[in-house]
């Protein structure tokens, strides 16, 4: 008889599911919540996702010293030899581009924030602002493939899997990661975001994320077609949960058993999407306070209600894709547009946590794949300009879920190019949110072509426990 590794493993008793959920050393369930690492201070994530790159001199890193250097060139000794993209490596001049927007100190903290987003900058005592991030990569699909991965190259499990992989559910009738797109005002033709960003890769199917569409229907083909009433498609469901469970005994394959249990999750989000995207409930008062587009489907404003929403109902993983950010011309007019569709509705976000107790154990991340350079790409005049990408140092927040309020972490150059202290790699946020959950991210692995294959790399990486 030919022998395999999958036979033996049958003949074992085992299959790849069972092996795979071992290597997390505790007992891991789709519908209930496993034994954590140590103590977590999260109990969930909202991951506001800026896709196309907001440059750091519009939004939190204030660099005044730049309007006396402007037009001049950025010194090769800051500049070091980067590597560049090909959008910018043939130009001779590289002149320094100040930002033309204004920056105050906010509440009681001092922290800066542009006056491009003013009601964001009326939350931040609520925020962590880390301004030492770094990145690898220098072009869009790669680096946002890192930060939603852990690795550059497609294929991998995204971050909302490994959490749901590595927690389980907190509900029975929605999944436990659901991600929703939005397209911004500011650069309509934005980057493409590929399903795979969500996608569960070596885990098993059940982990990865449920996108929610801006439609007039959320989930396609959720409803039952006409005819078929709740009791016949119960019927019909359970006739094929007894063929998929016969198939399985036979089988071994773990996405047997994932298809089975979305059969079942999906007859239940018949009942619980209608309910989650019923804003009936909701005061007038609060649906403007998140803005204008509030009611419009497939907008960033419906999509942070929407979060909001999904955390009272105990999702794990939210996750919202905003695109437009990519200003390599233009910025100033692009930027003010993308700032206007984000900044209201991110502010009402976090403030409504706050008011409903959920913020202390929800963790709201805000930030794109990578920074903007400080030098103009293209050509630079007093009111327009544009930056091209620049992996080595850019900001973003975070807020709740047991992050210290109120502070800035890390700090670049007097040209925003290098970071001087407290560097933070992708990997290490990575860390750093999953030890939040309570998940030490050295031990959640999954065995996958001779590596333990975890969200954090193959490197030593660390949560930044300044922050916590």
């Amino acid at each position: 008889m030919q022998s395999n590794r999958r036979l033996f493993l049958k003949s074992a008793g085992l299959s790849l599911g069972a092996i795979s959920a071992a290597a997390l050393d505790h007992s891991q369930t789709s519908a209930g919540v496993s034994t954590s690492h140590h103590p977590a201070t999260a109990k969930r994530v909202i991951y506001l996702f800026q896709s196309g790159a907001p440059s750091q001199y519009e939004t939190f890193d204030y660099k005044p010293g730049l309007r006396k250097l402007a037009a001049t060139e950025l010194p090769n000794s800051i500049r070091n030899g980067q590597r560049l993209t090909g959008m910018t490596s043939g130009q001779s001049s590289f002149p320094i581009a100040p930002s033309k927007f204004d920056f105050q100190q906010r509440g009681e903290s001092g922290i800066w924030v542009s006056d491009l987003l003013p009601h964001i900058a009326k939350v931040a005592d609520k925020l962590c602002v880390v301004r030492s991030m770094h990145t690898e990569a220098i072009n869009h699909d790669p680096a946002i493939t890192f930060f939603q991965t852990g690795s550059q190259l497609s294929g991998r499990p995204s971050m909302g899997a490994w959490v749901a992989y590595g927690l389980g559910s907190m509900n029975e009738n929605l999944p436990s990661f659901v991600v929703m797109v939005s397209r911004g005002t500011g650069r309509a033709a934005g980057q493409p975001l590929y399903d795979r960003l969500w996608g569960s890769g070596v885990l098993p199917g059940i982990h990865q994320g449920v996108k929610l569409r801006g439609g007039s229907e959320p989930i396609l083909y959720l409803s039952n077609p006409a005819g078929c009433p709740p009791n016949i498609r119960r019927g019909m469901l359970d006739d094929l949960k007894q063929l998929n469970a016969e198939n399985y005994q036979r089988t071994l394959d773990p996405e047997v058993q994932t298809r089975i249990e979305q059969y079942e999750l999906a007859f239940r989000m018949q009942t619980s999407v209608p309910d989650l995207t019923d804003f009936s409930d909701e005061p007038q008062s609060l649906l403007d306070s998140y803005g204008p587009d509030v009611q419009k489907p497939g907008t960033y404003a419906r999509n942070c209600l929407l979060a909001r929403r999904l955390a009272e109902r105990d999702v794990r993983f939210i996750q919202l894709f905003h695109m437009g950010w990519d200003q390599h011309d233009n910025l100033p007019d692009h930027m003010g547009k993308q700032c206007r569709d984000t900044d209201q509705p991110t502010a009402a976000l976090i403030k409504d946590l706050e008011q409903r107790g959920l913020l202390e154990d929800t963790l709201v991340v805000w930030g794109g794949e990578f920074g903007r350079t400080v030098y103009c790409q293209g050509k630079l005049t007093e009111q327009n300009y544009g930056r091209d990408h620049h992996p080595r140092a850019f900001s973003i927040f975070m807020a709740g879920g047991g992050v210290k309020p109120g502070i800035v972490h890390g700090e670049t150059d007097d040209f925003g190019y290098n970071i001087v202290a407290d560097p933070v790699h992708v990997n290490d946020l990575h860390a750093t949110i999953l030890h939040m959950l309570g998940i030490d991210h050295r031990r959640l692995t999954i065995p996958f072509q001779g590596l333990d294959l975890k969200l954090s790399g193959v490197e030593e990486r660390h949560p930044v426990t300044a922050i916590l």
